[in-house]
């Protein structure tokens, strides 16, 4: 049983992990940053620990700083919560050569559903639809063209290693496809310290659905429903919604059973979520799967009354989970907004600095996941998330209403946010019908950004 746990990472999501510690008597190490000094999860573990300096290399990704605190705290577990090592085989494999338990799955698994190549064999090989394109890693360029001609252009060329969208080219025609090789490739290699890629037929503009799941070391493995997650600028997710309102019935119990499989068929045990892309006729295909809590998994806990952070302790301990798939229903509609540090009138150019008054809504219907306080300072350093806003009501509409009111009544002083941009993300027709994709912010910012040059000739 885990009786102290290290949280090896900052913000709200650690403030999410000490909470569900509480509840589960369950005592907790923060780690922190130099510029992390006042962070609220420091304030509000148990004990913390200054592992480094600003600089993510220097702190929040130094395994040998992190386990040193781990071990001189007297902890039985880290929990790497998401981003910066969650998804790091070694720095799970060291934890547990430590000693110590490593609340997620065992580093075999990251490994291998971490590189996206072989993560996609494995789907093939279990019966999962996957997006045509190369059989594993693509050694050149002219392989590379080779695979992309035999897929059909446009393709998408895609890092084997990591996410967040690097490493990633989209390649309409043969001209261009050495060069956006190349270029894919170079960035994977900077970002991720390997440049490994492969081919995949591009699916002009689809829908982002990914599925929630849970599981145990006893072969259980059951699903929290799926989320929409196509609200994204540069790959990046900035709304999310549960359930897909455009899923019929019958697709969600599809696509929600081929997660099960997949999961099962290679012998998870712990929570994370698989990926798929949704094509306009319906088809879907297999993209990634995440092993690690995701940030929008607040959502899925929206709807079902489960807390996923528990979930992922009880699988660490070795213990069952507790309930089946008969357990899981759907009791409403839920929406999380994204708030970041960021000006939208700026191209969402960064906006650290000092936090100088917030005042966070309330009410039926509205949780809010945040780690910022009047006078916290948001550090330049890491990602610009600050606060999730989540909302939810017996029927989707509820849940925008929700949102809208909460967005009226957040206000975050001293810094930009995107807060008025999501307000006006949540009008939109496309989104209030639910028929948007994954381009369609790209095409809205492009819409505010004329009607801002207009407005400005017109002046």
């Amino acid at each position: 049983m885990i009786r102290r746990l290290l949280i090896a990472n900052r913000g709200e999501i650690a403030v999410r992990i000490i909470r569900t510690c509480r509840q589960m008597d369950i005592e907790t190490v923060a780690v922190y940053s130099t510029a992390d000094r006042e962070a609220l999860h420091v304030q509000l573990a148990d004990r913390s620990v200054c592992i480094g300096g600003p600089r993510s290399a220097d702190s929040y990704l130094n395994i040998g700083n992190i386990l040193s605190a781990a071990c001189l705290t007297g902890c039985d577990a880290v929990h790497p919560g998401f981003g910066f090592l969650s998804e790091n085989a070694t720095f799970a494999r060291t934890v547990r050569e430590c000693g110590l338990i490593f609340v997620g799955p065992s580093p075999e698994l990251i490994e291998a559903m971490g590189d996206k190549a072989t993560a996609k064999k494995k789907m093939q090989e279990a019966g999962i639809p996957v997006v045509p394109g190369s059989d594993g890693v693509t050694e050149d360029w002219e392989d590379g063209l080779r695979e992309a001609r035999a897929a059909g252009f446009p393709v998408m060329i895609k890092a084997s290693a990591g996410g967040g969208g690097k490493g990633m080219r989209l390649c309409r025609n043969e001209d261009d496809f050495h060069q956006s090789f190349d270029s894919a490739s170079s960035e994977a290699l900077a970002a991720f310290g390997d440049g490994r890629v492969y081919i995949e037929k591009f699916i002009e503009r689809p829908k982002h659905i990914e599925v929630q799941l849970a599981a145990d070391h006893f072969g259980n493995v059951i699903h929290l429903y799926e989320r929409d997650c196509s609200l994204q600028r540069r790959n990046q997710k900035m709304l999310e919604e549960s359930p897909a309102h455009c899923l019929t019935g019958a697709q969600r119990e599809k696509i929600c059973s081929d997660a099960v499989k997949a999961a099962k068929s290679v012998g998870y045990d712990s929570v994370g979520t698989i990926e798929f892309l949704l094509d306009s006729d319906g088809s879907y295909y297999f993209m990634e799967m995440n092993t690690r809590i995701q940030v929008e998994h607040t959502i899925s806990e929206a709807v079902t009354g489960l807390d996923l952070v528990r979930l992922q302790i009880l699988a660490a301990q070795n213990q069952p989970l507790g309930i089946s798939q008969e357990d899981v229903s759907l009791k409403g509609c839920a929406v999380e907004c994204r708030i970041n540090a960021e000006d939208p009138d700026n191209n969402f150019a960064p906006s650290p600095g000092k936090i100088s008054f917030v005042n966070l809504p309330g009410g039926r219907g509205v949780r809010i996941d945040t780690a910022v306080y009047p006078g916290a300072e948001i550090p330049p350093y890491y990602d610009a998330m600050i606060l999730k806003l989540i909302c939810f009501d017996r029927t989707r509409l509820g849940a925008i209403r929700n949102m809208r009111t909460a967005l009226e009544e957040l206000v975050v002083s001293g810094i930009k946010t995107n807060t008025g941009f999501q307000y006006l993300l949540l009008h939109q027709p496309q989104v209030l019908t639910g028929k948007y994709d994954t381009h369609m912010i790209e095409d809205f910012v492009e819409l505010l950004d004329k009607r801002r040059k207009e407005q400005e000739e017109s002046a």
